[in-house]
């Protein structure tokens, strides 16, 4: 499908973008293309009355292809919203943050990279979604759809808490635990590489289930198919607080009637790569691997 329209978005307050961002409007517009900017980066920018705006959760169906200026947590909200609008839409990260697992396409990279984009040519990558259903009391309660990781954790003056883990109807175990992460192969480099989970690389189609500083060491971490779904329920007493997060994103306390389900999402997440670059460059490069240490 050809791209007419592109959604361009910055890290909130992120001023270094401002410039790089007003000269891609031109070099857009310049090949036909309109450039839709998000609301607040409308604002950074300065841009004049009556140009195309657009909130970041209608974005995803304003556009053929978003841009994101920022690190792996502007990339990671924007792929939520995608996914909620049941679109398609390709993501193109350049990263201004520290790390940029994910928005791996550097400045000098952009603009090769967005012509890539244009004619058709450039490389996507295909990274799985993980789809978070919360029962309540037997009634649907919430759903989101995530790119890196679900987070089941105790509040912040709790004990550990004890968390009911099934796969499909097989009883996996119960954990005592700070939580339990459930992640994607695009999450394994996030919070689970933190806790001691594995990298798993992300053309796999699995399910990772890491325990977080669990109470019984032979509690590890378990790489289980995509096709599995994960049952979690959180066993509370009175004084128990429990919390779960969606990417960092967005969360909510449990409560002891309460099964967060997890599977893999309906979609993919479109990833434009940056060219010539391969996964293992990436972690050599973020993770440091055969270098110095700063």
């Amino acid at each position: 499908m050809p791209i007419t329209r592109v959604g361009l978005v910055a890290k909130r307050g992120l001023d270094a973008a401002a410039n790089i961002l007003a000269e891609l409007a031109g070099w857009l517009e310049a090949r036909d293309v309109r450039a839709v900017f998000e609301v607040e980066t409308a604002k950074l920018v300065g841009l004049p009355a009556g140009r195309p705006t657009s909130t970041r959760d209608e974005l995803p169906k304003a556009c053929d292809l978003v841009v994101i200026l920022g690190g792996d947590g502007t990339l990671i909200g924007m792929a939520g919203r995608i996914a909620q609008a049941g679109t398609d839409v390709p993501i193109l990260g350049v990263n201004f943050g520290s790390l940029g697992f994910l928005t791996e396409i550097t400045l000098p990279e952009l603009h090769d990279a967005l012509e890539s984009a244009l004619a058709g040519t450039a490389e996507i990558d295909s990274r799985m979604m993980l789809l978070a259903r919360t029962v309540r009391n037997n009634e649907p309660f919430s759903e989101h759809a995530v790119l890196n990781d679900i987070v089941i954790t105790k509040g912040a003056l709790s004990r550990i808490v004890e968390i009911s883990i099934s796969v499909g109807d097989d009883p996996v175990t119960r954990v005592r635990a700070d939580g339990l992460i459930i992640a994607s192969p695009t999450g394994s480099t996030a919070y689970n590489l933190a806790a001691g989970g594995p990298i798993v690389h992300p053309a796999l189609d699995a399910i990772l289930l890491t325990p977080i500083a669990p109470h019984t060491l032979s509690n590890r971490p378990v790489v289980i198919p995509a096709s599995s779904e994960v049952h979690v329920r959180p066993i509370m007493d009175s004084n128990s607080e429990v919390f779960v997060t969606f990417d960092g994103q967005s969360g909510f306390p449990l409560q002891s009637s309460d099964i967060v389900s997890v599977r893999r999402a309906p979609r993919s997440l479109q990833i434009i790569k940056a060219a010539n670059r391969t996964y293992f460059e990436v972690l050599r490069s973020k993770l440091r691997w055969g270098g110095s240490t700063p």
